[in-house]
């Protein structure tokens, strides 16, 4: 489990298809100390729950290698992803750890796309369109989970919701580069997926 608060941005030095293209071994560099990233250990890159299966140290920076399969691939952004490219970091929650965020699982939804970007002093926002499937689980006020960052919704109607982006989370995240078109990985909250079903079984 997660909370959507970012702890580090890491790079990705390196992607290696495997299996005929169905698994994707990737290779990210990061801040964290290597000695505390265990082998299993669960890391969320941009939102996305991924199993450690390497780290190691190289001209004094770590890195750890994770592993995207054909469904993480196909419902995330992860097959956009490239050399070069920087992800949202989080580690898994530690029994005592602060719950800055929300509760967050790591398991995408699917994929939101920026229509509007308003730059305003030190701060944007931003106009998202969800699949329409996922759309009724985003209510204003609530919390909803975009490239591993937990955010407030501003608004919300049909299939459109907004969100603003506060100076801190700009500098710390990936966030800073988001532009009308950019296809950003969603994850409902899920206190919403819940009263959900409990509506529908009644």
């Amino acid at each position: 489990m997660f909370t959507g608060i970012i702890t580090d941005v890491g790079d990705i030095l390196s992607i290696k298809p495997t299996a005929q293209g169905q698994l994707h071994r990737l290779r990210i560099g990061c801040a964290y100390d290597q000695t505390t990233i265990a082998d299993g250990a669960s890391i969320a890159c941009n939102g996305v729950c991924l199993t450690v299966v390497r780290s190691g140290v190289e001209a004094g920076r770590t890195w750890f290698e994770v592993d995207a399969a054909a469904e993480t691939l196909r419902m995330t952004s992860a097959k956009n992803w490239r050399e070069g490219g920087r992800l949202n970091l989080e580690r898994a929650l530690k029994i005592g750890d602060e719950l800055g965020g929300h509760i967050v699982s790591g398991h995408v939804d699917g994929i939101a796309t920026i229509v509007v970007r308003e730059n305003l002093p030190d701060m944007a926002c931003f106009e998202l369109r969800a699949p329409r499937e996922l759309a009724k689980f985003i209510a204003a006020k609530g919390s909803v989970t975009l490239d591993g960052v937990s955010l407030t919704v501003n608004k919300a109607v049909e299939d459109m919701f907004s969100v603003l982006i506060i100076p801190h989370t700009l500098q710390v995240t990936t966030l800073q580069g988001w532009q009308v078109g950019s296809e950003v990985n969603l994850e409902i909250d899920v206190m919403a997926r819940y009263a959900a079903r409990l509506s529908e079984m009644r």
